[in-house]
């Protein structure tokens, strides 16, 4: 029974086919040749017979790129980007689309680039690095293209661009597989996994989180792939339909957004098909009227009208006509209480396993994986995760070879520390449930599993499988850094109808007729919040409330001071209730609604690039904000834009004298540290140049 995992390490890279890309490099540079890779020779056998019917093969030839045209050719031309990536014939959409996503996250890509050039040491010798079953693989090509003519049979550069790292990768992923009829359909799981090393959470579309913009937004800035599919249409092939939308296709998701449109605000999604020239026609297209009739003040940021495979569509039309989408990630990404990339994960992993057909017959003669759920969590706190290698596979129809089955040990049978006896397994002995994704390469599925020991028994039919099996486990998150907590306290649901604002301020007024910032923190932690202890207000924001609303500059607030905060925090509250998309939680992309919802800002209109910045100050590393945060954003908001129409003379700027600016109602010192906020006010800017 396996009872030591390895730990999570940097694994060494393996020499795909024992080739060393140093020493092949130096030999051809020395001897003044270009590579040519007798592993993966130009000749019919490299393309395969999938891909070669119909072909002129008497026309098809295999030229270096400096061959195919006048202009000198680049590995990487002013960095790597989606666009550079055109598909060709072969069918490897879900590798592309994988591929689009990881250019949006530079450092990863950048490992599988590694810096390679047309100019310095060329010798026709390139190399990229993919991950398989645990360990990264290093596969060395010539820079031969298969071309019939002029044309490029697989993926080509972008017209007016002689960047050729797409269709060099795609070369070595095909050889990593074995041809380029091995790339020829397959599964976008696959694909993510091979780029990154990660593990895959699919989200059903048709019965996704409730939020599934906050859900893509935080995947993204997580640096997570995101990529999704659209289903099977009439026919076998790939075909565009009326909507423009490509059916059986794989597109990369590089954005999400809530933009304001007419009245309201609609949620939108951005996509990019691997084919570069074809676009979904519906709302929210390029050149569409919803893009000539917003208003939003990101739309210069947000919209470009291209043709370059790039487009947006509302999240509503996404969840019609894709049918999954895939997030790929260092750990699990949890969607069923929120996306939380910042969960702590425990990961058991155990390498070059083998599993052979006469094994079957009994799970008591199957191998046997223990692990332990030590404490109960929130939502799937276990992922198991299969991943087989390629050559494992016969045919390239062969589905997933290999099952398995979690059960929970019984404390009887815990007492074998080498395997579970054949009785454990009775024929009355139910396995665990759960969530799960096959694929041609990999196997996962998700959990919720109570406290105790569980054993994983994997199985097959009928040849020997190698396998990596990975098995991650929640961890509670005891040692959390409280300001990254989501375990926002709730607010209550309404005040005390019996009870006035005067007689609650004298029920916290220790002595005198004012309050100061301890007491106020008090008063708002026991009159505002309930729950478990979690996000309140901290002794800084109400010194800083304090600060915004004292009239008098003495540092405390008397009656009527806190009369005027008292009825913006009853409208705060009643704006955050509204607007809360789970008990004690505002996401941050609904601060543009919040302003526009708030009475005391009626008249002032924040830019895009000051929201930006106060996002960032005030939620958290997830996009949430907090009842404590929400105040303190708003009435400093309103208190920055009364400075300025106090102090400004002409409309256009504020001068002011040394005084003045010692009195302004300036950010605590290091909230937002370089920068130059800006505000606009109806057409007028404040910029004190924090």
């Amino acid at each position: 029974m396996e009872r030591n995992p390895e730990s999570l390490t940097e694994t060494s890279v393996v020499k795909f086919k024992n080739q060393d890309f140093r020493s092949l490099r130096d030999r051809c540079l020395s001897r003044g040749q270009l590579f040519l890779d007798d592993t993966f020779p130009a000749e019919a056998s490299s393309i395969g017979q999938k891909l070669l019917k119909g072909k002129h093969l008497s026309k098809l030839e295999w030229k270096r790129p400096q061959d195919l045209s006048e202009e000198p050719p680049h590995f990487i031309l002013e960095g790597a980007s989606r666009f550079d990536i055109q598909q060709g014939k072969a069918g490897d959409c879900w590798f592309l689309a994988a591929l689009g996503s990881l250019t949006q996250n530079p450092q990863c890509l950048q490992k599988i680039l590694m810096d390679q050039s047309y100019s310095h040491q060329y010798a026709g010798i390139f190399r990229f690095r993919f991950w398989q079953c645990g360990q990264w693989m290093e596969v060395v090509v010539d820079d031969r293209l298969p071309v019939i003519g002029k044309n490029f049979l697989f993926v080509h550069p972008r017209r007016g661009n002689q960047e050729f790292w797409p269709c060099l990768m795609e070369k070595a992923y095909a050889k990593l597989l074995g041809s380029y009829s091995r790339i020829h359909y397959g599964y976008l799981p696959d694909a993510l996994v091979d780029l990154t090393g990660g593990v895959v959470t699919i989200v059903n579309l048709h019965s996704s989180p409730s939020n599934l913009l906050m859900a893509v937004k935080t995947a993204v800035k997580a640096g997570s792939m995101v990529a999704c599919a659209t289903p099977k249409g009439l026919t076998d092939e790939s075909e565009v339909m009326e909507n423009g939308l490509v059916s059986q296709h794989a597109y990369t998701v590089t954005g999400a957004e809530q933009i304001r449109y007419q009245k309201g605000w609609e949620e939108i999604i951005r996509l990019w098909n691997p084919w570069g020239n074809t676009e979904w026609k519906g709302r929210w297209r390029d050149g569409s009227q919803e893009w000539e009739e917003t208003l939003d003040p990101r739309k210069s940021q947000l919209y470009e009208n291209k043709d370059n495979g790039e487009f947006w569509m509302s999240c509503q039309d996404f969840q019609e006509n894709f049918s999954c989408l895939f997030i790929c990630n260092q750990i699990p990404i949890a969607l069923d209480h929120g996306v939380t990339p910042n969960e702590r994960w425990r990961q058991m992993m155990f390498k070059n396993q083998v599993i052979s057909g006469n094994m079957a017959g009994g799970q008591g003669r199957d191998p046997q994986y223990l692990f332990g759920v030590q404490e109960p969590t929130d939502g799937n706190n276990v992922v198991v995760a299969f991943t087989i290698t390629s050559q494992s596979l016969k045919t390239e129809e062969d589905i997933f070879p290999l099952q398995f089955q979690v059960f929970k040990v019984d404390p009887q049978f815990q007492k074998f520390q080498e395997r579970l006896p054949p009785a454990f397994f009775s024929p009355f002995r139910n396995a665990a449930q759960g969530i799960d994704y096959v694929s041609k390469c990999n196997f996962t599925k998700s959990f919720h599993l109570s406290p105790g020991t569980y054993v994983v028994v994997p199985s097959v039919h009928r040849k020997e499988v190698k396998f990596l099996l990975r098995i991650f486990l929640k961890m509670p998150d005891k040692d959390r850094n409280p300001s990254s907590s989501f375990n926002f306290r709730a607010l209550k649901g309404s005040l005390s109808e019996n009870e006035s604002q005067n007689s609650i301020f004298y029920r916290y007024v220790d002595q005198g007729l004012d309050i100061d910032a301890t007491q106020l923190q008090k008063l708002l932690n026991q009159e505002f919040l309930t729950g478990s202890p979690g996000d309140t207000f901290s002794l800084d924001q109400c010194q800083s409330i304090v600060a915004l609303m004292d009239l008098k500059v003495n540092g405390r607030l008397d009656q009527y001071e806190f009369a005027r905060l008292w009825s913006r925090l009853i409208h705060c509250q009643d704006v955050f209730q509204n607007m809360q998309r789970s008990p004690g939680v505002l996401l941050s992309s609904d601060l543009w609604k919040v302003i526009e919802s708030t009475d005391f800002l009626s008249g002032i209109f924040i830019g895009n690039e000051l929201l930006s910045l106060m996002t960032l100050r005030y939620s958290d590393n997830a996009g949430r904000v907090s009842f404590p945060s929400l105040v303190c954003f708003l009435i400093r908001l309103e208190t920055m834009a009364k400075a300025f129409r106090n102090l400004s003379r002409d409309g256009k700027g504020v001068y002011l004298t040394e005084m003045e600016v010692r009195h302004l109602p300036l950010p605590e010192p290091g909230t937002v540290p370089g920068y130059n906020l800006l505000i606009q006010f109806q057409g007028t800017f404040f910029s004190p140049g924090y």
